[in-house]
């Protein structure tokens, strides 16, 4: 298993919007994340800005996150989602949040 934490900024004028999406995700679009071995998904809100954090019990990160992005009702959810988040300028090539160095964990 593998912790992620990720970072993309939230448009002001969006946020109501986007709280409302999450308070119902579609069934789908949960039933894709955990075919593509996420566990633990949760996204927290401060300031604009939104961290995702989640645990990964794949084998094959690159692989499950290409399944996700070919599955068209994720595409879907995705077509709704991007216009709300602005993404961080040093973001690495081809990442829309920003994927975060853990420095520190303990249970």
């Amino acid at each position: 298993m593998r912790r992620h934490g990720q970072l993309i900024r939230l448009r002001p004028e969006r946020l109501e919007e986007y709280k409302r999406c999450h308070a119902a995700v579609w069934p789908e679009v949960l039933a894709t994340i955990r075919v593509c071995n996420i566990r633990n998904y949760s996204i927290f809100l401060k300031d604009g800005l939104l961290f995702a954090c989640f645990e990964y019990v794949g084998d094959d990160f690159a692989a499950d996150m290409a399944r996700m992005a070919a599955d068209p009702k994720t595409q879907e959810w995705w077509s709704i989602m991007k216009p709300m988040q602005d993404p961080l300028e040093t973001r690495a090539p081809g990442e829309w949040w920003a994927e975060m160095e853990e420095v520190f964990h303990t249970e």
